[in-house]
């Protein structure tokens, strides 16, 4: 969590809460950088420009947003800054909720809060009015006010009226897991399509949170209850102000979702158009963070934008490649995935997901440096199974490598027997990435063995660009070759057909 200095104040507070009740049933957590370091960019990401406009407008420290009324958390636009993060966890699972709770602190990082500290409670189930109980929401709110926090973010998805109830009590704005990622998803889409996905996703979160208070909750007049002597009867049953603002939500709704469809014979033509010319296709998928850009910049040069946060890219990017006997294929980049990925986001990106379930290969980039790969792992076989994909080959690459020691890269064998060792950074294990790539890419259905005239090389570029030569020789009356091709491939060279 972010590093920052506590004064006598804060340590009162602390001591205070610790020496109250069982002190593991509330636990206060040091605080750390949630986002670790990993060195300097490597030199494949290119200049990287996209990074340095998303850096160029920065907070001041030190000025109040605190919210005056706690009621218009839903109208307003989302503001993080001075933040205490809070989460429930089971008896057992203690260790598995503070690597879920410091992934929350990295979630707030990258949207732009101040995380001050982290606190965990543990109770069978969280309570059903105020997610924490009554009595662990005060001293909530008294931790609040000793840090001069301005906003509580709980680890789970809370219930409108868990919301409610909460910030009745602690007086400052209280959100939940998912509208952090909804939050850093509305920052980071930059192309129309994923806009438009961010904008459905953040209204199907909406939609069941609206309220309303004071006079938005009276009806609108109907009839002439306005007018002099209007008498009894006149008054028209209305349409209140919260029910206004539904109906407009799913207006927006309708038109959103009629747009994301109208991108789809676009992708669907290029995805055609590739198959057309039998280039396999390799869709790299894995946890936020992990390295899928950094590494598809390390193969193809991309320039992809890279950068040390959750989810800094959204937009998919497919670029060729070829591999050493001449074949091509194309690699794409797709979204992160995280630990309670909220549902809205997994339905509207499903569009930009189809990808993975066209793939011929998945390449299943996993952080190697994370505290917890293996619940990495399970995450991400989650949402490849809601997609479809589950009976693709998969390529498990345990990335940054480079910050591990032999002691972890055992275990991590342990995990994944098969796995490729690499490092996006230092270009360590991509040869062997691209070497077990090759052989798990579709070979060509259809073997040719064709004379070609030396007049005809454009012939011999195609056999070499889009099939697998496997015998060339040089003859006097032309070339002769031997290859597996595709129909649409072998259908065009039956002129140049010699018998074997």
């Amino acid at each position: 969590m972010a590093d920052m200095g506590k004064n006598n104040t804060d340590d009162d507070a602390l001591d205070r809460i610790i020496a109250s009740g069982d002190a593991r049933a509330f636990s206060v957590f040091g605080r750390a950088q949630a986002l670790h370091q990993d060195g300097s960019d490597s030199n494949a990401d290119g200049d990287q420009l996209d990074r340095e406009e998303r850096r160029a407008l920065r907070r001041v420290a030190g000025l109040s947003t605190e919210l005056d009324d706690v009621t218009e958390v839903e109208y307003r636009q989302l503001r993080l800054e001075n933040v205490v993060l809070i989460g429930v966890y089971p008896q057992g699972s203690a260790d598995d909720a503070e690597n879920s709770l410091r992934e929350l602190s990295a979630l707030s990082e990258t949207a732009g809060a101040v995380v001050l500290d982290g606190l965990l409670q543990r109770r069978p189930h969280p309570d059903p009015s105020t997610y924490l109980g009554r009595g662990k929401a005060e001293e909530l709110r008294d931790i609040v006010r000793s840090l001069n926090a301005d906003t509580v973010i709980a680890d789970t998805e809370l219930a409108p009226s868990q919301r409610r109830a909460l910030e009745d009590v602690v007086k400052v704005k209280v959100i939940d897991r998912t509208a952090v990622i909804l939050d850093i998803f509305s920052q980071h889409a930059q192309s129309r399509e994923g806009k438009a996905q961010v904008e459905l996703a953040q209204l199907e979160y909406l939609l069941p949170r609206l309220r309303g208070w004071g006079e938005s909750m009276s009806r609108q007049a109907g009839g002439q209850v306005g007018g002099a002597g209007a008498g009894m009867g006149s008054r028209g049953p209305g349409e209140t102000k919260i029910e206004l603002d539904r109906r407009r939500i799913h207006t927006r709704m309708a038109r959103l979702r009629k747009q994301i469809k109208g991108f789809g014979p676009a992708r669907e033509a290029k995805r055609a158009n590739r198959s057309r010319f039998a280039v396999p296709s390799v869709a790299i998928v894995g946890y936020t963070n992990a390295g899928k850009s950094s590494l598809l910049n390390r193969v193809t040069q991309a320039g992809v934008l890279v950068e040390n946060a959750l989810f800094a890219t959204l937009d998919s990017t497919t670029r060729r490649t070829r591999t050493d006997d001449g074949r091509e294929f194309t690699f794409s980049d797709t979204v992160g995935f995280v630990r309670n990925l909220p549902h809205q986001l997994v339905e509207a990106f499903r569009s930009t997901l189809e990808e993975v379930s066209y793939a011929d290969v998945i390449v299943h980039v996993v952080d190697a440096a994370h505290p917890d790969p293996a619940s990495q792992i399970t995450t991400v076989h989650d949402v490849i199974g809601d997609v479809g994909a589950r009976d693709i080959p998969e390529i498990i690459v345990f990335n940054k490598t480079d910050l591990i020691n032999d002691d972890q890269r055992l275990l991590l064998r342990g995990l994944a027997p098969n796995a490729v060792f690499a490092s996006a950074r230092t270009g360590a294990g991509v040869d062997e990435l691209l070497e077990t790539i090759e052989r798990m890419l579709p070979h060509p259905p259809v073997e040719v063995a064709l004379l070609v005239p030396y007049d005809r090389g454009d012939v011999i570029s195609m056999l070499h660009r889009r099939g697998e030569v496997t015998k060339i020789d040089y003859r006097e009356d032309g070339t002769y070759v031997e290859a597996a091709v595709s129909d649409e491939i072998a259908a065009q060279v039956t002129e140049f057909a010699e018998a074997r």
